[in-house]
């Protein structure tokens, strides 16, 4: 005989919170967000309810128009990135919301390199142990460097892993999409000998090469306090490591708008530094030659340098060294590429030419 008896449901079993996952904590984060989110989107975005699974936006206008310009072949172009270990220097500051708009410049940076206008962003932030104002304060950043470089902050995900990240810490990664017309895409093909070699300025280090500058400024006994300045910064250490990275993506579309066909290569200088980020967008057979003397590097290199007695061949190689964008141009528009780019509010100056040879070499 089977025993009917209703069973009594327990009254406290494990529950996911015990488990270190906090799902109220998740959903306050949505509620801090939502207007940072919010600021960042207009009427192309369709899904403007957070409780949506995929985020929905609008290529084209009624009039199969695309910002007011008509479409031949539009290509979609992707970029992923993250901010590396530059968040250690987040954590031990306390400030968040600066590497969210490094998150989104590491990606639309990337982008527009290629003549795409950003149209939206997702990000993608794991942590140990959720924190509504922490992750708040990253999406905040992430809002402004959305609007600073004119795209939507479409959805992205804040995954609670506990056991995984150690308590306090965060992880994040962003991905980007933008478009371009086909017959308009910068790839490097029109890149001549004798060409101009355009440096725009960086704002300090950005988001690269931070091992390194871990290992030569913070670390051992003779590490540097991130809340005083050692001397020339003008700031905290903390303050000028932490110093955003610098979105190009207005200035870079203005130049393009303004010099069109003009404009025969652009690379971000990221990760990899001048040495190997500028051969990406040259032929075969072309390199830059470069004139240290024609441009200022930031004080910020040279402490790292002389701190951990680094090569300027390898300083070379991992940081950008104060020029965060390079355009080449043909010479006799460099001059009203640099004029465009100065109107935009860009520091930027003719820094080399394009020589036969391969690669990048430094005078």
């Amino acid at each position: 005989m089977v025993d009917e008896t209703p069973v009594e449901p327990t009254t406290r079993g494990l529950t996911y919170r015990d488990s270190g996952v906090d799902i109220d904590a998740g959903n306050a984060v949505v509620q801090r967000i939502r207007e940072a989110v919010l600021s960042t989107q207009d009427e192309r975005v369709l899904s403007r309810s957070h409780g949506a699974f995929g985020g929905f936006f609008r290529l084209l206008d009624g009039d199969g128009s695309l910002f007011g310009k008509q479409l031949r072949d539009p290509i979609l172009v992707g970029a992923t990135d993250g901010v590396g270990t530059k968040l250690k220097v987040a954590f031990s500051c306390g400030v968040y919301e600066t590497v969210g708009i490094d998150l989104v410049a590491m990606c639309v940076n990337d982008l527009v390199v290629s003549g795409a206008r950003p149209l939206f962003f997702l990000d993608y932030v794991a942590t140990g142990k959720i924190s509504p104002e922490i992750i708040a304060e990253v999406v905040a950043g992430i809002a402004e460097g959305c609007r600073r470089s004119g795209c939507a902050l479409l959805g992205g995900e804040t995954a609670e892993m506990p056991g995984f990240y150690d308590g306090g810490e965060l992880d994040l990664a962003g991905f980007s999409v933008g478009v371009v017309e086909r017959d308009a895409i910068i790839d490097g093909a029109r890149v001549s000998v004798g060409d101009a070699v355009i440096g725009i300025s960086s704002s300090g280090v950005h988001s690269n090469g931070f091992s390194l500058v871990r290992k030569a400024l913070l670390e051992g006994s003779d590490a540097l306090p991130l809340d005083e300045d050692p001397g020339g910064l003008g700031a905290t250490l903390g303050e000028v490591l932490l110093e955003p990275t610098r979105i190009y993506v207005q200035p870079v579309l203005a130049l393009i708008e303004q010099l069109g066909s003009g404009v025969h290569a652009v690379s971000h200088i990221t990760g990899g530094g001048l040495i190997e980020n500028i051969p990406r967008v040259l032929p075969e057979g072309m390199t830059a030659r470069l004139v240290r003397d024609d441009w200022q590097r930031p004080a910020i290199f040279s402490l790292i340098e002389q701190r951990a007695q680094v090569a300027q061949p390898e300083m070379d190689r991992v940081f950008n060294q104060g020029i965060g964008m390079v355009i080449v141009t043909a010479a006799e528009q460099a001059a009203d590429a640099v004029a465009v780019l100065e109107k935009s509010g860009e520091e930027a100056r003719i820094i080399g030419e394009i020589v036969a040879g391969q690669g990048v070499e430094i005078v």
